[in-house]
C-alpha cells in the first residue's frame, strides 16, 4: 500500500494541530519510549518526513507539545500583592497538568533540549517570585517543582481527588517553611 506524501489516507490535509494531537495521545498511551515520529507517522497515515515540514525533530515537538500542555499555568495569574498566592496558584496548575500528562514530563526529563517555551517561562516567574521571598530562590524553586512532579506523576495511576487536595496541603507546608 502506497501512502500519498503528507497526507492522511482520507485525503485531507495535515496540520500541525493534528501532529500534536495524535502525539499527544500516543505520549498518553505508550509513554517516552512510545513517540517517534515513524510511530506518529503511522498513527497519521503520512511519511515521516511529512512531519518536518511541522517539526524541526522529537525536541521540538516535545517542546510544542509541553507549551500546549503547560501554556494554561501562566494564563490568568496575574502578578499578585501576595505573592505566597500566587506562587500557590502557579504551582497548582503545573501539578495539575503534570498529573494530566505525566509521560510529558518524563519525555522532557530525558529530552533536555525539549526545556524551553513554557516550560521555561514557569521557571523563570518562578524564581523571580522566590527571590522576594528567600536568599536562595533556586533551591526552593527546585524544591517546589520537584514536589510537584513527585505528587503529580502518580495521579496518572489514581486520578484521585484526595491526592490532589494532599498536594495543596503539603505545598501549604513547604510554603510556611519559606517564609519561616
Amino acid at each position: 500500500m502506497t501512502r500519498q506524501r503528507g497526507r492522511p489516507a482520507q485525503g485531507a490535509g495535515l496540520s500541525r494541530d493534528d501532529i500534536l494531537t495524535a502525539a499527544l495521545a500516543l505520549l498518553d498511551e505508550n509513554g517516552g519510549q512510545g513517540l517517534s515520529m515513524r510511530a506518529l507517522a503511522a498513527r497519521l497515515s503520512v511519511t515521516p518526513m511529512s512531519l518536518y515540514h511541522h517539526v524541526q525533530d522529537r525536541a521540538g515537538l516535545l517542546r510544542a507539545l509541553s507549551d500546549r500542555v503547560y501554556g494554561g499555568v501562566l494564563e490568568g495569574v496575574d502578578k499578585q500583592a501576595d505573592q505566597r498566592a500566587e506562587i500557590q496558584a502557579i504551582l497548582i496548575r503545573y501539578h495539575n497538568a503534570v498529573g494530566c500528562h505525566p509521560h510529558l514530563t518524563l519525555a522532557i526529563f530525558a529530552t533536555p533540549e525539549a526545556f524551553a517555551g513554557v516550560t521555561r517561562q514557569i521557571t523563570d516567574r518562578l524564581t523571580g517570585l522566590l527571590a522576594n521571598l528567600t536568599n536562595e530562590p533556586h533551591l526552593w524553586r527546585d524544591i517546589l517543582i520537584d514536589h510537584a512532579h513527585g505528587s503529580g506523576l502518580p495521579l496518572v495511576a489514581a486520578k484521585a481527588q484526595s491526592m490532589q487536595e494532599h498536594y495543596r496541603l503539603a505545598l501549604n507546608r513547604l510554603l510556611d517553611h519559606l517564609e519561616a
